[in-house]
């Protein structure tokens, strides 16, 4: 159902891979992201369609994720490059178009700005009522919830306080004229027929209801939806670990100490609580730091992100801290077995990531562990590797090889363990 609703919006992302691209035609003409007329009508006559269901296709592309626009010129997304391998690819363009219902179709003119976010915002109960009824439901009962909830949402915008607070003082004495009218419990002063209407209808258009004698009932899709979101609200209320509230770096910390399914769990109910975009580029902004443990957590928090974070992860591959952390990721989203995607690495980025690892064992685990991290290392022998370290240039790679000789029990391998530091520190061979 997904992949024909989305349809016509990928045949237009695609014919804009290969026509808008950079060096070829525009797509934009006012920098919003619209189709010029020009482009539209280009569009229509080589897809044979009509240039109003071009520029439906193209709102649909840009919503699903399908297509990016950047300035006057528009590149696939992600989504669409996995569109033929990947069924998950498909979904979260439909899923992105959901959340987006609200876009997808004009709100009726002349309606109050806020009368219509407040209605938004209280769509997400409507349709959970619509899943747990799993049929069909009267729209005048759909207009009773909408209403109870909107008054809900206005009696807890009333018990905020605002402004600053005053000391209590005795009350300045009223005449009869002055006495204020007796409170009004909060409800819709507005009528929300129009706007249910609207919003039923909207959500009709990406495909998650259908609407016919004043009823409405969720599509399977529209169902499986609901289902997802709301098991997303019961992964984020499951934090195991309570950093749900936390920025990357401090989730990442207060994952260090976990097992690593329940470490996982954890980045999961922080993942559901904030959208994908902005929680790759906090993880890729903690692993940029000094703490190399962090580094290797916030690429395990990726995995976990899956596919949404590939353009990201690709992105980074030019910085030399990053760039074996996202070489396996990509090795191991592609399909490769963890144990085997070291393959991907050059010798020189094997020998660095070694150095990173240990420099987070060396900060946060036990000696011991340090003596073990050797037999990671692909060179074959200690002295080889210790040539290779020296030459691979890590900032931490005097404190790992100190470390390292006052943890290892051979007195032998632990005095040219703190040669080979001597010499990085004093710049010698």
């Amino acid at each position: 159902m997904a992949r024909s609703g989305l349809a016509g919006a990928a045949r237009v992302a695609r014919w804009a891979d290969t026509a808008l691209g950079p060096g070829r035609g525009s797509a934009t003409t006012d920098g919003k992201a619209t189709l010029s007329d020009a482009t539209a009508e280009h569009a229509a006559l080589e897809l044979g369609l009509t240039v109003d269901r071009v520029r439906a296709d193209w709102d649909t592309a840009r919503l699903a994720g399908l297509v990016e626009v950047h300035g006057d010129t528009a590149r696939p997304g992600w989504r669409l490059r996995a569109w033929d391998r990947d069924d998950s690819a498909v979904l979260r363009g439909w899923v992105a178009l959901f959340d987006a219902w609200s876009l997808a179709h004009p709100e009726p003119p002349g309606q109050e700005p806020s009368a219509v976010a407040e209605v938004v915002s209280a769509m997400p109960q409507v349709l959970s009522f619509l899943q747990l009824s799993a049929g069909p439901v009267p729209v005048t009962q759909l207009l009773d919830l909408l209403e109870q909830r909107v008054t809900e949402l206005r009696t807890e915008r009333c018990e905020v306080p605002y402004g600053p607070r005053l000391e209590p003082g005795p009350p300045a004495p009223r005449t009869p004229e002055e006495e204020p009218p007796a409170p009004q419990p909060p409800g819709p002063d507005t009528p929300l027929d129009p706007l249910l209407d609207w919003a039923l209808h909207a959500l009709a258009s990406v495909g998650a209801l259908t609407c016919g004698d004043g009823q409405a009932t969720l599509t399977p899709l529209g169902s499986w939806a609901v289902w997802v979101k709301l098991e997303q609200i019961c992964v984020a209320a499951q934090s195991p670990a309570g950093n749900i509230e936390q920025g990357a770096e401090d989730m990442l910390r207060g994952c260090a100490q976990l097992r690593p399914n329940a470490a996982r769990a954890e980045y999961r109910a922080w993942l559901a609580a904030r959208p994908v975009g902005s929680a790759v580029t906090e993880l890729l902004a903690a692993a940029r730091g000094e703490d190399a443990l962090l580094r290797g957590l916030a690429f395990d928090a990726l995995r976990v992100v899956g596919a949404p974070a590939e353009p990201d992860v690709r992105s980074v591959l030019d910085e030399p801290t990053l760039r074996p952390y996202a070489l396996l990721w990509l090795a191991e989203h592609d399909g490769d077995d963890p144990e085997d995607a070291h393959h991907v690495l050059t010798r020189q980025e094997a020998t660095w990531l070694w150095v990173d690892t240990a420099a987070a064992v060396a900060d946060h685990g036990e000696a011991p562990l340090l003596v073990r991290h050797l037999e990671a290392a692909v060179q074959p022998t200690v002295p080889a590797l210790l040539d290779e370290v020296r030459a691979v240039g890590h900032p931490r790679t005097v404190q790992v090889l100190v470390a390292l000789a006052a943890a290892h029990p051979d007195p032998a391998l632990a005095k040219a363990v703190r040669r080979a530091a001597f010499q990085v520190h004093t710049g010698g061979n």
